[in-house]
């Protein structure tokens, strides 16, 4: 299975010169890291980083994205990228594993770890193998140069969450843990999510600090209360929440928020924004 772009040309450039130098700029950017990082060795050493980070268009939420990325490169690329995200399609099953053959982006090829994914839903009680949830899913795609632009070396298993509920993420994050000690790879969760979505600058801030404090302080139990107790329009709490839980597995006990923005600070209407976050769980 070829899984062709969905976004590009719109999320980011079609072309590989002009998406390498955007990629560029959203590290050099103002809310970016401020330089463009080395990718180092993989020694294991700190193994695993997960990581969590936004998936809007590169103009608006890149340069928050950049934070997470410059973790990953400076610890290393594992052999697999676990990357979770909600699906905002509504095709697909409760948890939609993309297992076999390669996504497609302007910067090249990606293939899929089939062994690592079939390991997951084997292990798994609600994942199933599943194309359909993913056809048009931008959340994960747009992640994907940003791991290109250091290197061609790795592989993926994409998961897209359509039910976002404690159980699915309490079973997913069982079952990757399972999974890679069976199999004894490396690997590195990607969570990929949005925060609050169309409020005024000051409600956005509000309802984000509420969830970035839970995500502070690994409490997926209060962000997953919180989100539903206020309301707050966060796309990709469940793929956070299999994150936060697996990292505590893997003895990954705290967690630091890298960097928040908004839509609003790049567009300069702050009438209706989007937030952005990234995070890393250490």
């Amino acid at each position: 299975m070829l899984r062709q772009p969905a976004v590009a040309g719109a999320f980011y450039p079609n072309d590989p010169e002009k998406l390498k130098e955007l990629i560029k700029s959203c590290f050099l950017d103002e809310a970016g890291v401020g330089y463009v990082p080395k990718l180092d060795s993989f020694d294991g050493k700190d193994y695993p980083v997960n990581v969590m980070v936004p998936h809007a268009g590169y103009q608006y939420s890149g340069p928050i994205a950049s934070h997470g990325y410059c973790e990953i490169v400076k610890n290393g690329f594992p052999e697999v990228f676990i990357i979770i995200s909600p699906n905002h399609t509504g095709f697909g099953s409760e948890i939609s594993v993309f297992n076999e053959g390669e996504w497609i982006t302007p910067l090249g090829n990606v293939e899929v770890d089939g062994e690592f994914a079939d390991a997951i839903i084997e292990c798994s009680d609600i994942a199933s193998a599943d194309f359909a949830a993913h056809i048009r899913e931008h959340s994960i795609e747009v992640q994907l140069p940003f791991l290109q632009y250091f290197s061609a070396d790795f592989k993926i298993v994409p998961i897209t969450m359509g039910t976002q509920t404690f159980v699915t993420s309490n079973d997913l994050s069982n079952a990757i843990f399972e999974a890679a000690n069976k199999l004894n790879k490396s690997y590195s969760v990607i969570a990929s999510t949005d925060l609050s979505h169309f409020n005024n600058q000051e409600k956005a801030n509000k309802v984000d600090g509420f969830v970035l404090e839970d995500i502070s302080e690994m409490n997926e139990f209060k962000l997953f209360e919180e989100v539903v107790q206020y309301n707050i329009t966060m796309c990709g709490y469940a793929p956070v929440m299999a994150a936060m839980s697996l990292s505590k597995r893997c003895g990954k006990d705290t967690s630091e928020i890298l960097a928040y923005g908004t839509s609003g600070d790049v567009t300069g209407d702050f009438t209706s924004v989007v937030g952005y976050a990234s995070g890393i769980f250490k």
